[in-house]
């Protein structure tokens, strides 16, 4: 299109299809004027292409609403299916094992006729590893550190025969397993191949709806602007939804938030992407259109609706920048309080910058205030006194706290509405509040895993336990304050978290949990919610000791103060279940120890075999490295013909 034809039209177009206001008087010429014989001039033909191209456009993004709908039914089913397979797994392997064991009867307490319970691993010698000096794998190098290559399975496992289990299947799920190393120079950490895959795939959506049949002609780049505004607040209901503590996401998929937290931000850069692409081109309009017909730059931007729009942009560049890991690891508190100023006000931007936002800024909008609002500030908020110790290397703060334990709730306010009085699960966490610390902690909320033991059925009081690591900020505020004070008054909003972790090792026949640091927070719960329904399991079924749930803990400290977190009295208590518990020496002192390795040989020490058809599920909790060891162990595992599973439960904002 010529630059200085029939700028009239160009902006009675921006009248039209934005709703912005006239710009010049001209702007009521028509939308299409003829010749004297009646016939339409080129000019009109290039702008129908325009106006058709919008019209698309609105039509287009509609689609892309059933596209989220269709693939949440997608995930939906499969998690359902999977948990469905699961349960008839159990039902058939205990049914085949009831089937063909023998019973065993004991005595009770009472003197009664009880099912004994015995130790869940075949024997206490693989149980009695404790912090010792002297504490070597068979294979392990003490001089390895945790590096990239080191915790991989030594060479000695990749030397043994391939086993008739390996399938290209196999190959495939190794290779989605496998985590890359970090991205060189900036550090970046990977996520799993599989991961990746689904995030790229996500991501190729966005590509799709921005760029189908769009011409990147300069004639038709208002389309484009057009068309990418249109992506961006259509995914502006599904930003805030990743984001929101509460959401129906996870009844559905079983993926609770912090699942979803890697999509919510590649979501938010793809669309502070193109809202870049977006001012980009309404420039590229003023420059190509209005700029020859005399509009100055200044004139354009500060029409109201360029103006709204532009604030917006800024609002949302804002929250991208304060969102990267340097700047949350830096300024948490400055994160927090930024994050939901500029969430609030970009909405509020783009609901005044074009009425055809509008529906999209409701839901968002709406989204956004149930759950800061009505779940997190008035239904789920429970305040408690709590005792606060202080542990031996006076960087780790201890909360305990007695909760009233009410009676569950059912339908939707237990998915949504149940708060800590209504019990936890192993690997949930809450966010907590201490008010009495400073004015700034009043309104700021802060996340920890629930480090103790999940409340059972009909318990009328649980002990809540959080294991607070002194940082920069709050966490630094409560140890100091711990230093004069035994008791506190909290606020705690919560619980959440996803069951993934759990049901991953309720489902395999053998468990391994590994835990790094302050990720026995996560680990200790998890690790009796484990004992409790293999115990269950053996008391209805009566299984034999020898195929009973075999559980591998190991637990990795920085400083031997370390172990007063929990105390030797409670890894003792795991060892009289049976569960093999190996805490090795501290890091400090004697660099990291070869997880992979002692994963690898306990496996090998069980005798858990290829063709027994044992699934093994890993669970892991602890710094990057570590967990990318572990994942990549089992990868390794996966590619030796085994039926391993790994959950990573990452902790860190």
């Amino acid at each position: 299109m010529d630059p200085m034809a029939l700028p009239s039209e160009i902006q009675t177009l921006l009248r039209n299809a934005l709703q912005a206001p006239p710009i010049s008087s001209s702007a009521s010429a028509p939308f299409h004027s003829t010749d004297k014989d009646g016939h339409a001039h080129q000019d009109d033909k290039r702008f129908k292409r325009l106006t058709d191209g919008i019209q698309f456009s609105l039509r287009f993004i509609l689609s892309y609403q059933l596209v989220l709908v269709g693939l949440l039914l997608v995930f939906t089913a499969i998690h359902w299916g999977s948990r469905f397979r699961a349960w008839r797994r159990r039902r058939n392997t205990i049914k085949g094992r009831y089937e063909g064991d023998k019973i065993y009867i004991g005595k009770s307490a009472n003197g009664a006729e009880a099912v004994v319970t015995e130790s869940i691993s075949r024997g206490s010698s693989s149980s009695s590893s404790t912090l010792q000096e002297d504490f070597h794998p068979k294979r392990q190098d003490s001089e390895r550190t945790l590096d990239e290559q080191s915790l991989l399975l030594p060479k000695a496992s990749d030397a043994k025969a391939t086993p008739r289990g390996w399938t290209m299947t196999s190959k495939i799920r190794a290779w989605l397993v496998y985590q890359p190393r970090p991205i060189p120079i900036i550090n970046k950490t990977l996520p799993s191949n599989g991961t990746t895959l689904v995030v790229l795939a996500f991501i190729g959506l966005q590509i799709f709806y921005t760029f189908f049949k769009i011409s990147l002609s300069l004639s038709m780049i208002f389309v484009f602007a057009d068309r990418t505004s249109l992506v961006f607040v259509a995914n502006l209901p599904l930003l805030y939804l990743f984001a929101a503590k509460n959401q129906p996401i996870k009844l559905l998929t079983g993926y609770s938030y912090e699942s979803l937290n890697i999509f919510h931000r590649r979501l938010g850069e793809v669309m502070c992407l193109l809202a870049l692409l977006h001012s980009a081109g309404m420039i590229a309009v003023w420059y190509t259109v209005l700029q020859p017909s005399g509009i100055t730059l200044i004139k354009f931007l500060l029409i109201k609706m360029i103006l709204l729009g532009l604030g917006a942009f800024v609002a949302y560049e804002m929250l991208y920048i304060t969102s990267l890991g340097s700047f949350r690891q830096r300024w948490y508190e400055l994160f927090l309080g930024v994050h939901v100023v500029l969430q609030a006000a970009a909405l509020v931007l783009v609901w005044f910058h074009h009425r055809r936002s509008r529906w999209y800024v409701g839901v968002a909008l709406a989204i956004f205030l149930i759950d800061r609002l009505v779940y997190r500030m008035f239904v789920k908020p429970t305040t408690v006194q709590a005792s606060l110790e202080l542990q031996e290397d006076k960087r780790t703060a201890v909360l305990r706290a007695s909760v009233p334990i009410q009676e569950k709730h059912r339908g939707v306010k237990s998915v949504l509405g149940a708060g800590i009085t209504n019990g936890w699960k192993a690997t949930e966490h809450v966010f907590l509040t201490v008010p009495s610390l400073a004015r700034k902690h009043i309104i700021q909320a802060h996340p920890f895993t629930i480090a103790s033991k999940a409340p059972i059925a009909d318990e009328q009081e649980a002990n809540l336990e959080l294991i607070i690591r002194a940082q920069d900020g709050f966490s630094g505020d409560l140890a100091r304050y711990a230093k004069c004070h035994d008791k506190v008054a909290i606020r705690l909003d919560g619980p959440y978290g996803s069951q993934t972790a759990v049901e991953l090792l309720r489902d395999s026949e053998h468990a391994v949990i590994v835990a790094g640091g302050s990720g026995i927070a996560v680990a200790w719960p998890l690790v009796w919610s484990v004992i409790d329904s293999a115990a269950m399991q053996d008391l209805e079924h009566s299984l034999d000791p020898a195929s009973r749930k075999k559980i591998l803990y190991v637990w990795v400290i920085r400083e031997r103060s370390h172990l007063s977190w929990l105390g030797e009295h409670r890894l003792e208590e795991l060892r009289s279940r049976g569960v093999t518990v190996l805490t090795p020496p501290p890091t400090s002192d004697h660099g990291h120890p070869d997880v992979a390795n002692i994963i690898g040989e306990w496996i090998d020490d069980t005798d858990i075999k290829v063709s027994s058809g044992g699934k093994i599920g890993v669970v892991v909790s602890g710094p990057d490295g570590m967990n990318r060891a572990v994942r990549n162990a089992c990868a390794s595992l996966l590619r030796e013909g085994r039926d391993v599973s790994v959950e990573v439960e990452k902790f860190g904002w």
